[in-house]
Parts: structure tokens; C-alpha cells; sequence
């Protein structure tokens, strides 16, 4: 059976095992932390998660474990079947991914761990996301799906960073910068499905866990 290992405290994780959910893929979990000894990275190069054991072996890297389920379990598509139309979704995802959830991330040491950023690099994301903001609403729908009408992997992506994003920006600048998109209303549209409740569900319960292992 497919493994997914990682924790569940990860939005990336999280996104994985919202499209494996929504797709009715079988799969089992395997608790596992990031860390660079020889064994996690003969699992996982670079020591991340989330990442796949499959029965052909190992796949790391979410965006890659998203279209290899997409591949290989063809019952419910989460791509539409334009080739256009799909693109535009890849779009919003390697959007979202690399121009405000990696730009946020610079953040987090501060926002949720304790540490500390410092004034230029607070800046510089500043000026950043309030760009990328403005960028990234020509291209969400939230019609009502983040890229229209139909529920894509898109949306895995968009529950597990949009909220993320915004919590991160409010607690560093006391703003939103997501504040004139609709995030509020689609998170609560999202969270009423029940593989979105496992995955929240789950998240909290990791959480206390990963504080107390990187505190």
C-alpha cells in the first residue's frame, strides 16, 4: 500500500494527504521528522517531507507526489481534462507555492517559533507578498473553487497555504496581505468537507507534538 510519511503538522504534508483523500486513494501514514541523518536521507535527499513509499519505490517532493498520484490513480481526477485548463491550475499551484507561501516562509522563524527575522528580511518579504498578493488575484477564481468551477489540486494546495499565509502576515506586520480576497469565506467553504475535517483534525493533533520536539 501507498505510505505517505511526513507529520502532519506540515502544510505541505497536508496537501498530499488532502489529494489522497479526495481521490480515495488507500495509503497509511508514517510519523516521520525532518532530520539530516544517513537513514532519513537515503529516504529523502534533502531530509524533507513529505514523501512517498511506493511499491516502486521512493518519491519525494509534493508537487511530483501530486501528479504521480494523478497518473497512477485515474478514478477521480483532480486535473481537468483540458490540457489548457489543467495548466492554469499547475499555474495557481506553482504560484501560490513559489511566490507567497516560499516568501512567507522566510517568516516563520518568528511568527510561530520564537526566533527572531530580521528588519530587512521583514521588509523585503513585505514588499513581496503585497505584490504577489495583487498578482496571485488575477489568477484565483474562487468561483467557488480557487481555479473555478470545479474542485482541482488546486484547492489542496490553496486550503493548506492561503490560511498559513495570512496568520503569518498578521502576526509579523499586523496585516493581511490576502485581506481583499475572499480567503475567509472559501477556507470555511473548503473546511466543510470531510477530507478537509480529517486533515485539520490531524494537523491539530500533530501540532502540540511538533512544538514540543522544535521548541
Amino acid at each position: 500500500m501507498l505510505k505517505l510519511c511526513g507529520f502532519a503538522a506540515s502544510n505541505y504534508y497536508n496537501k498530499v494527504k488532502f489529494a489522497l483523500l479526495e481521490k480515495g486513494v488507500p495509503f497509511e501514514e508514517e510519523l516521520v521528522w525532518t532530520d539530516r541523518s544517513p537513514e532519513m536521507l537515503a529516504r529523502s535527499p534533502l531530509g524533507k517531507v513529505p514523501f512517498f513509499e511506493t511499491e516502486h519505490g521512493l518519491l519525494c517532493e509534493s508537487q511530483v507526489m501530486m501528479e504521480y498520484l494523478e497518473a497512477a490513480y485515474r478514478e477521480k481526477p483532480l486535473l481537468p481534462p483540458d490540457p489548457f485548463a489543467a495548466a492554469k491550475v499547475r499555474e495557481l499551484i506553482t504560484f501560490l507555492e513559489l511566490h507567497l507561501e516560499l516568501v512567507a516562509r522566510e517568516l516563520f522563524v518568528e511568527a510561530f517559533f520564537g526566533g527572531k527575522v530580521s528588519d530587512e528580511v521583514k521588509e523585503r518579504a513585505r514588499k513581496l507578498l503585497r505584490r504577489n498578493a495583487k498578482a496571485f488575484a488575477h489568477l484565483a477564481k474562487f468561483a467557488p473553487y480557487v481555479a473555478g468551477a470545479q474542485f482541482t489540486m488546486a484547492d489542496c494546495a490553496a486550503l493548506v497555504h492561503l490560511p498559513l499565509i495570512s496568520s503569518t502576515t498578521k502576526k509579523i506586520y499586523g496585516e493581511d496581505v490576502l485581506a481583499d480576497l475572499p480567503v475567509q469565506e472559501y477556507v470555511a467553504m473548503m473546511n466543510a468537507r470531510p477530507a478537509a475535517q480529517r486533515v485539520n483534525a490531524d494537523r491539530k493533533a500533530n501540532s502540540e507534538l511538533f512544538r514540543q520536539r522544535f521548541k
